[in-house]
């Protein structure tokens, strides 16, 4: 787990201020993304964690290709393109949001009232500030709603101080904890993941930019895009997984209104401590996860705000684009609501298809690229 941190942090410092092509010069938290997780599994249980970070090492090149090649892709990405993936990144996770709202996937007491009401008054208090708050206080707005309702857990007594008490001072990150292997068919699956984290990363700094009304511009996709690629590999060396944009920063951003790479460093900062000195990150882990789900609902909820923003900005709706909307959107929600629709298959199937983003993603980049722009429809500006 400490390397895990360390490495985010890094990987946040470098996109913040970046080292050659290293770097977009931009706001994002940096993470291991939902979308390899699957991935990781299915490669953990066949061959084991050798393998997993050995596939995460090779295959980060395919996404730093895919940074340097950007400028040739890039109309593969059009607003209409980015506007889909942000909005689906919203949707996919608002049900993760309940769910910690709720208490937690699995939780004895799964929507219990005391775990709404600490959600509730995190998502008003946050809300409120947001809207009436002034200065620091709309800013900070979501802070002070996740302290206020850790406050509440804490004198209704839900929060467990154990792990802090058992928590290390200090601990340095080792590299190669769990060795490394490689197996052709375990690289060519984490491959394909880089491929769909690359769509996903293009919309979150195209969704974090919206929030000051611009598009990302060649040189952020490409030294973001590198980035997560060179983070990735040098975090399988030190058995962490892959870094790559966080999803959240679009909600936190457009909904604070702070778009500042110097302030997601100090998050960076922040985590590099995490790594360094478990304590702290121990108690930062005794949030309760309705706190979490109190303030996630609403940040996942501007995500997807901000990828309709994409599109209200940049995408003429005419028939061909509301085509490629509606059917992207409902293959994704249609997937991530039942994903059991894909159990007859074979597995290769749902380990590639099985994430509404990334079949909703997939649908849009296909159908931008295959339907033709009929001559009586507005042509889609820039």
């Amino acid at each position: 787990m400490q390397a895990v941190f360390f490495m985010a942090g890094i990987a946040i410092l470098v996109q913040a201020y970046p080292i050659g092509p290293v770097g977009g010069r931009i706001p994002v938290i940096m993470g291991t993304s939902i979308a390899f997780v699957t991935g990781i599994i299915v490669i953990g249980r066949e061959y084991g964690l050798a393998a997993v970070f050995g596939a995460c090492l090779v295959a980060s090149v395919v996404e730093i290709l895919l940074g340097f090649s950007i400028s040739r892709l890039r109309t593969l990405f059009p607003p209409l393109v980015n506007g889909i993936v942000v909005m689906l990144i919203g949707l996919t996770l608002i049900p993760v949001g309940m769910d910690y709202a709720a208490g937690g996937v699995a939780a004895a007491d799964y929507g219990a009232p005391v775990n709404l009401l600490m959600a509730g008054v995190v998502f008003l208090v946050t809300l409120l500030l947001n809207r009436f708050g002034k200065g620091f206080l709309r800013h900070a707005s979501l802070l002070v709603g996740v302290v206020t309702g850790y406050a509440l857990a804490i004198a209704l007594g839900r929060v467990d101080f154990s792990a802090v008490s058992d928590a290390g001072l200090l601990a340095a990150p080792r590299p190669l904890a769990f060795g490394l292997e490689f197996h052709v068919d375990a690289i060519l699956l984490m491959a394909f993941i880089y491929v769909i984290s690359a769509m996903e990363t293009i919309g979150d700094i195209s969704g974090t930019l919206a929030a000051v009304d611009r598009d990302a511009t060649t040189q952020e996709l490409r030294g973001g895009l590198v980035a997560d690629g060179v983070m990735s590999g040098l975090a399988a060396l030190f058995s962490a997984f892959p870094n790559t944009s966080y999803s959240q920063t679009v909600g936190l951003v457009n909904f604070t209104g702070v778009v500042s790479r110097h302030v997601t460093a100090i998050s960076g900062v922040i985590l590099v401590v995490f790594g360094l000195v478990p304590v702290v990150g121990a108690g930062f882990a005794t949030i309760p996860a309705p706190v979490i789900g109190g303030g996630g609902l609403i940040m996942f909820s501007v995500i997807f705000a901000s990828g309709a923003a994409i599109l209200h900005r940049g995408v003429v709706l005419d028939q061909r684009n509301m085509i490629v909307l509606a059917v992207s959107l409902g293959l994704g929600l249609g997937i991530e609501l039942r994903p059991d629709v894909l159990q007859s298959l074979p597995d290769w199937v749902g380990t590639f298809f099985g994430s509404g983003l990334i079949t909703g993603g997939l649908s849009s980049l296909v159908l931008n690229a295959v339907l033709p722009v009929e001559a009586n429809d507005p042509v889609e500006p820039a």
